[in-house]
């Protein structure tokens, strides 16, 4: 059964903050200061249409030390798709994460979290790695109310956790407040917060040590 990464088996105390649909002018650099504040890092999930709007926000992202993941182009249900549309909505927000940041993304997460083996052939033809979350039903998307989203999340945050959030499409001041004040107490637990990457490197050297 094909299967998104939720999270990676780990012997340190970390978690990835993860954040799709940005960049977005208004709510990406909140994210970015409650980051920056605790030193910590997260990966962000772009949509290249919206990197199309706003690239001086992702500019921002990758200067910041965070990492980019690619989201599609147009955010649609990858499952849906033809294999050459699947191909291209990939294809174009890779290279345009490239061309941004020097940086080819390593890292991929389908809208809407639909996933099966041609999404899977496709990611795995540009090397990423397909990710998921832990905490898809704190629904920030929905905008559910600050306290249903901490109530969710803390639940799942557990070392090795993907914690899946929204920085763009619509008012996200819920996930400003919610991951604020996750972040503060996760640290205060004596977390890291490091991007996917550096989750899926310590995972690996877990089951290399372990």
């Amino acid at each position: 059964m094909t299967m998104l990464i939720n999270n990676v088996p780990t012997n340190r105390k970390q978690v990835a903050f993860t954040f799709d649909d940005g960049p977005d002018p208004i709510y990406t650099p909140q994210i970015l200061d409650i980051f920056r504040e605790a030193g910590g890092r997260a990966t962000f999930f772009m949509v290249g249409s919206q990197i199309d709007k706003s690239p001086e926000v992702a500019r921002r992202v990758q200067e910041q030390g965070h990492e980019i993941g690619n989201h599609t182009y147009t955010h649609p249900r990858l499952i849906d798709l033809s294999e050459a549309d699947r191909e291209e909505e990939l294809l174009r927000t890779h290279r345009s994460i490239e061309s941004l940041t020097g940086a080819a993304p390593r890292t991929f997460r389908p809208p809407y979290l639909a996933y099966d083996e041609q999404v899977e052939l496709a990611a795995r033809k540009l090397g990423y790695a397909a990710i998921g979350a832990v905490n898809s039903e704190a629904r920030d998307w929905d905008q559910p109310g600050v306290d249903h989203i901490l109530q969710a999340t803390r639940a799942e945050a557990n070392p090795g956790a993907i914690l899946l959030f929204h920085d763009g499409f619509g008012d996200r001041s819920q996930t400003v407040e919610a991951v604020r004040r996750l972040v503060s107490e996760l640290t205060e637990q004596g977390y890291s917060l490091v991007t996917v990457s550096e989750l899926l490197a310590s995972g690996s050297e877990a089951r290399q040590f372990g």
